[in-house]
């Protein structure tokens, strides 16, 4: 293969009004006059036609030089050519994207949004050659910029402005026909989202060396803001919590869970709830949100194998895989579960029974709203909240304002035997609907079960993931390691002092580091 080096200008003939053609402007003699290209014979199209790219313009002959040598070195040895006009944004729109179709649709989803918010704006000009750390570097600074006030005399570059714009136009999704569109969250973007953005970037642009449309990935080695604190670990409501909780209002952490005494309360109160079957396997099995909301029917099986396979999501309003291929999963289910989800299972035909084929919507789903459609699982979360929030508000009632059970019951609409529970079992904290996961993970560890068990009942993709996350998180579950260490320890005998070392019996180095007759008090540890 062939190629040669030029200089060239965008000079016109005084005489005919055109273009030079390429080396024959006469002022290109002059140093600072025009750009260096070369042409090279490329491999031949689909259509069979030569092909002679023009590349550049680069600074000096001497770089042009070096750039010939490498792509006919890059051509021979994988057969095809850099295509130089290609821009980061037709690249990840039109060829990196559409190959990603196979991900989970919440994945791809979130792939096209960080394309579009982020990746487009501020890259997308840019063509694929010329991309730098530096131009990553940069739309990172950038991005941590969003949604913070500027200092004073400051202004926004470019890179931010455009990154606004976008932004700005960017509306959030709007779940019912009528509903005001909202635009895009007006906090400062989490390193933790920055740290995203790079892996989807990263990954593109790996994709791109893969198939030979790069030759190395400029970004891969980008330095990222510092993710400040740590991942919030479930802290458990104990009395002190609560006590805390109930004088200032605030929890202790991002991330609570209740005790089982606590979760036994509330399903108590929210036992005559209609969904109260979904807030049960929630407690003792801990789904994800998603994962009950998209459960069909066809995946369950309570009377022989009783159990069921979790294949199926719905994040929204649409339906979708599971969170990771983890997540596919078997999880058996205990003999109280089955009698409640069978319970369940009669109770959703006798409302189809009823309804009638012209208002039941089949949605195949296990949890449904009355009419059989399927439930948003914004919802979930919004009833579980209520739930709690009820029972609180019932204890309100009964002990600061004094109402009697009937009152309490008539007001609120619910049975005198749950306002009487809430009275009885003691406050309540507020935790997430997904916390109750949480919850059902801390459970199995305090009956026991095998850690791995726990991680694969819970779809986690590592066991290691489940231990670190709920190993200590139950006081009952740690106390049998400490009272282990305790045991070690020879007991005090008055509570005060020490027992009497038996320094007869004793090893002498024991002695010695135990500050003994004659030793002088230090250790030297």
């Amino acid at each position: 293969m062939k190629g040669r080096t030029f200089k060239r200008c965008g000079c016109r003939n005084p005489e005919t009004k055109k273009k030079y053609s390429e080396g024959k402007c006469p002022q290109l003699k002059k140093k600072q006059h025009g750009a260096w290209w070369f042409r090279y014979d490329a491999p031949r199209g689909a259509d069979g036609k030569r092909r002679r790219p023009l590349v550049g313009p680069f600074t000096t002959e001497r770089d042009a030089d070096k750039a010939l040598a490498e792509e006919l070195a890059n051509v021979s040895h994988v057969g095809q050519a850099v295509d130089r006009s290609l821009t980061v944004g037709a690249y990840l729109e039109k060829q990196w994207l559409p190959g990603k179709k196979s991900l989970a649709r919440s994945t791809y989803a979130d792939y096209e949004e960080i394309v579009r918010l982020y990746l487009k704006p501020a890259l997308g000009h840019l063509r694929m050659v010329d991309l730098c750390d530096r131009d990553a570097h940069e739309m990172y600074a950038a991005i941590s910029q969003i949604n913070r006030p500027q200092k004073d005399g400051e202004r926004q570059s470019e890179l931010l402005r455009r990154l606004m714009e976008v932004r700005a136009a960017s509306a959030k999704k709007q779940h019912t026909e009528g509903e005001a569109s909202r635009k895009k969250q007006t906090r400062p973007i989490s390193a933790a989202r920055i740290k995203k953005v790079h892996a989807v970037l990263s990954s593109a642009i790996g994709t791109a060396v893969k198939t030979k449309r790069l030759t190395y990935n400029p970004v891969e080695h980008v330095e990222l803001p510092r993710i400040k604190g740590r991942r919030s670990k479930p802290l458990v409501w104990t009395t002190e919590r609560v006590r805390h909780w109930l004088e200032t209002g605030k929890a202790p952490g991002p991330v609570m869970v209740w005790t089982a005494e606590q979760t036994g309360a509330f399903l108590d109160f929210a036992a005559e709830e209609r969904l109260y079957a979904l807030f049960h396997l929630v407690a003792f099995r801990g789904p994800r949100r998603a994962e009950v909301a998209g459960l069909p029917r066809t995946d369950t099986d309570l009377d022989d194998s009783e159990t069921l396979t979790i294949r199926e999501t719905r994040p929204d309003d649409e339906y979708d895989d599971t969170k990771s291929e983890a997540g596919e999963r078997t999880v058996s289910l205990d003999q109280m579960t089955l009698a409640v989800l069978r319970r369940w299972r009669t109770h959703q035909r006798e409302e189809r029974l009823s309804a009638g084929p012209e208002v039941w919507v089949d949605s195949g789903r296990v949890f449904t709203r009355e009419d059989g459609s399927a439930l948003r699982p914004e919802w979930i979360s919004l009833r579980f909240e209520a739930l709690i929030e009820r029972y609180n508000t019932i204890r309100r009632r009964h002990f600061n304002e004094e109402w009697p059970v009937e009152q309490i019951a008539r007001r609120h609409r619910v049975s005198r035997r749950a306002a009487q529970v809430a009275i009885d079992r003691g406050p309540l904290p507020p935790i997430r609907f997904h916390d109750l996961r949480h919850g059902a993970a801390t459970l199995s560890l305090l009956g026991k079960v095998d850690m791995k068990v726990i991680s694969a009942t819970l779809g986690h993709s590592r066991s290691s993931f489940t231990a670190d996350t709920y190993a200590s998180v139950l006081p009952e579950v740690a106390k049998s390691a400490a009272e282990a260490v305790a045991a070690v320890v020879p007991l005090r005998r008055d509570g005060h002092t020490m027992a009497t070392p038996d320094t007869e019996n004793a090893p002498a180095e024991i002695i010695s580091l135990g500050g003994g007759a004659g030793s002088g008090g230090g250790s030297g540890i």
